[in-house]
């Protein structure tokens, strides 16, 4: 669980490591890619006897494949190839290793052939790399429409191609993988918007690479080892205000249960005391299922509170926005989520305060909101997540966190992070309320900031996928459901966290 955070490299970054790496790279980046190919596609067939298909395109992501084609033959493993291209067209160490592999025998075909009678023992994607920018045409469409259709296990190599590999955007068409095996390092498509739905399980093999010694790593993979030292058990001589007060603004007329989530969430992550603000006047005076939750008016929570979080269910009234103007000039670290995030998008002066704090500011926007935010809208964020969260993060000198799939982590200092915790489930009401008490409350117990954030992000997913395992969703479930397990979750990390380490490690 506390593996050490994984380095994720866009296109450029990737291309850089390979210039920096190539003069001391004996055998070729090529030959070693092909060799850890043809090892991957060894492990998968382990129990499916049978022929391999290889799909190779036009570039160097097909001498991948070719190569990997001559390491299985000469391993004795059936292999066909079907090459999308021409040669006299391919790079040069694409063209000789399409050479090698006629050499040692192998042939290739021009068209893709009918599965044999007992099917593909594996199927791999060969096709394009992560230089492919612009939207396939056929045949390589046909191609892919092919190979999505056939049954059992698909490989996809590098990258499914077809996928952006800075977005993650499918480019109109794109592999379908059970399996990604990545060279180098990560890249960022393969972790956001479409591409878990295209990459299936991914591995990394570095080709006896080190990236992070040719380039510092410009993202990372979360993971629990980022806030480790944070993870320490309670001492017994504590009280309840050792740890911290959380407010929570929000809870208009209609959307009590927004509040009264984000609250119990705080509530259960161990803050000390939680005082939730109602907007909404006719508000219960007490939280039936939570009644530890101290519910006052919302002039009270801005007094009491050590950490303010405004948005949840807060609404788009006058007064909402008349709260927003006394809660931004706080010198308090403020969490602003959902309607606090659209009355910011709406109001230039509120967007010029908020912009201005000198306290810390975390905004947890999804893609909608983060649209509004930067003058644009929900379909050119999920284009560009990266670009997105960066954008936000110096615009308003904030921690962001870009809700979605792959939720992406960024701060003004262009330093940025991708979760892969969590799954569809999660897309229901009131998951972003979860989040939101889970920040606050790991702020209120004076966490800094940034590994509240990345701590709440990563712990919320896992929440989640936990409570998959147990049989709860990811159909069906609930955003309450979540906070228990993620107390659960939370605890057990502490004690993971707390055991010491084999004398090995």
């Amino acid at each position: 669980m506390f593996s050490p955070p994984e380095p994720i490299y866009t296109v450029s970054g990737i291309r850089a490591i390979e210039e920096r790496a190539k003069p001391q790279a004996d055998p070729t980046l090529m030959e070693r890619a092909g060799r850890v190919a043809a090892e991957e596609a060894v492990r998968l067939t382990m129990d499916r006897p049978g022929t391999v298909l290889i799909a190779c395109g036009p570039g160097n992501n097909g001498g991948d494949g070719f190569v990997m084609a001559r390491r299985l033959l000469q391993a004795r493993r059936p292999v066909v190839v079907a090459f999308a291209g021409k040669t006299e067209r391919l790079p040069a160490d694409a063209r000789a290793a399409l050479e090698a592999w006629h050499e040692a025998g192998g042939e290739t075909l021009s068209e893709l052939p009918d599965p044999p009678a007992e099917g593909w023992a594996l199927v791999v994607d060969a096709l394009f790399g992560i230089g492919l920018q612009r939207p396939l045409e056929a045949p390589y469409t046909n191609w892919i429409d092919t190979l999505n259709a056939l049954p059992g296990p698909r490989l996809a190599i590098d990258i499914p191609s077809g996928l952006d590999a800075n977005t993650g955007r499918s480019l109109g068409r794109a592999f379908r993988a059970t399996h990604t095996l990545s060279f180098i390092a990560l890249k960022p498509g393969l972790l956001t918007l479409d591409g878990p739905d295209h990459a299936g399980a991914v591995t990394v093999r570095t080709l006896d690479v080190d990236p992070e010694a040719l380039l510092p790593a410009e993202g990372q993979r979360l993971r629990p080892s980022m806030f480790r030292e944070h993870l320490v058990p309670r001492p017994f001589n504590t009280h309840k205000g050792s740890f911290g007060d959380a407010g929570i603004i929000g809870g208009a007329n209609g959307m009590n249960g927004a509040a009264l989530l984000a609250g119990r969430a705080a509530l259960k992550l161990g803050a000390g005391r939680i005082f939730v603000g109602m907007m909404d006047r006719d508000a219960p005076a007490v939280d039936l299922m939570q009644p530890e939750l101290m519910l006052r008016a919302p002039a009270v929570v801005l007094d009491a509170a050590g950490v303010l979080a405004l948005g949840p269910g807060l609404g788009l009234a006058d007064e909402a926005r008349r709260m927003m103007e006394r809660a931004l000039p706080l010198d308090i670290p403020l969490i602003l989520d959902a309607d606090a995030l659209n009355l910011i998008a709406e109001d230039h002066r509120l967007e010029q305060i908020c912009a201005g704090r000198r306290a810390a500011t975390i905004l947890t926007p999804h893609p909608a909101e983060a649209g509004r935010l930067l003058g644009s809208d929900a379909a050119s964020v999920q284009a560009d997540r990266l670009g997105a969260a960066a954008g936000l993060a110096r615009r308003f000198n904030a921690l962001i966190a870009l809700k979605g799939c792959g939720t992406v982590v960024a701060a003004p200092d262009e330093r940025w992070w991708i979760n892969c915790t969590g799954h569809p489930g999660m897309a229901t009401a009131g998951m972003g309320d979860v989040l939101t008490g889970l920040v606050t409350a790991l702020i209120a117990q004076h966490w800094p900031l940034e590994s509240a954030l990345i701590a709440a992000v990563h712990l919320h997913g896992a929440a989640a996928d936990r409570l998959a395992r147990e049989g709860v969703g990811p159909i069906g479930l609930t955003s309450g459901e979540v906070i228990d397990a993620a107390r659960a979750v939370f605890n057990a990390w502490i004690v993971q966290a707390a055991t010491p380490l084999p004398e090995s490690a």
